[in-house]
């Protein structure tokens, strides 16, 4: 090989491998962008001076582009969904991905129109690298947004009617039935399910996971009885179920806050758990394990769900194309089936 043959230029892949950080961090110390700590920045720094690196001036001016933010916006109509244990251990999972790429966490809430048109603008106007969209509902403007959105934006949860290229999610039908075979495997045949809201696609799947595993049996699924995933919706379908089917046996609850709230409806008309009525629930929350009786529940990796979003979503940004995740479930046997 000839000595005058022009030398390869290192990348900004190779930069980032010798400072031992991420691609995205590696452009932002470049760019000076904030949100990047010192020992970071100077790592790559030192990369830099030992690789005899020259940022590309086309990759430099988009690099710049960067706010060194990714956001996670939630459908829906409470400002205290932020603190629903569920959403609480997603924004766990999620902060510390993010926080391993040094990008700051931004929680939008799209609870009326108008926060719908705010998470909208702030997905057209590249407000931050890159955004997480949870708890869609059926029709919900922000899939069309999302699709037009000028940067990576990665679905929790499958929307209702359309698969995302990017999403991450748990193996609702697998987990319901699971949940269902249970109540079955006790000999049980008046089986009913809470469901969660069907215009979700969790609300959905976890009723088909249901209705698979009663028609697998050879039984009729009740019809379903629909709640939104809160404690008082749970009781309210349980009330509405002893009214409707006194003889019923057990109960699937899509949630463990509405399974929390059955058992507080069985308990006010007299009905022993599980002597009278089993109860399954699902999500694994802390307060499956204090209900009384502790409850039986299909457990989630809720944790898992926010972190696996964000580092999808930290590869999107990097320039990486990541496949969608399905995360599984299974069964934890406690008392109350």
């Amino acid at each position: 090989m000839s000595e005058d043959a022009p030398r390869r230029r290192p990348t900004l892949d190779e930069v980032a491998e010798r400072a031992g950080v991420s691609r995205s961090v590696a452009s932002r110390a470049l760019n000076n962008a904030p949100h990047v700590s010192r020992a970071k920045r100077e790592a790559v720094e030192r990369a830099v001076r030992q690789l005899g690196y020259v940022p590309n001036p086309t990759a430099r001016a988009l690099a710049t582009r960067q706010t060194g933010a990714a956001a996670l916006v939630v459908s829906g109509e409470d400002p205290s969904i932020f603190a629903d244990p569920f959403f609480a251990q997603v924004i766990v999972g999620a902060s510390a991905a993010l926080e391993e790429a040094d990008l700051h966490l931004m929680l939008c809430l799209a609870a009326s129109d108008r926060g719908r048109k705010r998470v909208a603008e702030l997905l057209r106007s590249r407000g931050a690298d890159g955004a997480m969209l949870m708890a869609l509902r059926e029709d919900d403007p922000l899939t069309r947004v999302a699709e037009e959105a000028q940067m990576p934006v990665v679905f929790g949860g499958r929307p209702v009617g359309t698969t995302p290229r990017w999403y991450v999610d748990v193996d609702n039908v697998g987990g319901a039935r699971k949940a269902t075979e249970h109540l079955l495997s006790r000999g049980l045949t008046r089986v009913a399910a809470i469901c969660g809201r069907l215009d979700t696609e969790a609300g959905r799947a976890r009723y088909r996971g249901y209705r698979d595993a009663m028609l697998a049996a050879g039984l009729d699924p009740f019809p379903p009885r629909e709640g939104d995933f809160t404690e008082p919706s749970g009781a309210a379908a349980m009330a509405a179920l002893l009214a409707n089917h006194p003889d019923v046996e057990g109960v699937f609850a899509a949630g463990d806050n509405m399974a929390v709230g059955a058992l507080r409806t069985l308990r006010k008309a007299g009905r022993q758990v599980p002597a009278d009525v089993a109860v399954v629930g699902f999500d694994d929350l802390a307060v499956a394990r204090i209900a009384d009786p502790p409850l039986t529940t299909v457990h989630q990796p809720i944790e898992a769900l926010g972190r696996e979003m964000a580092r999808m979503l930290v590869a999107l940004v990097n320039g990486q194309d990541p496949t969608a995740l399905i995360l599984p479930t299974r069964l934890v046997v406690r008392s109350s089936a």
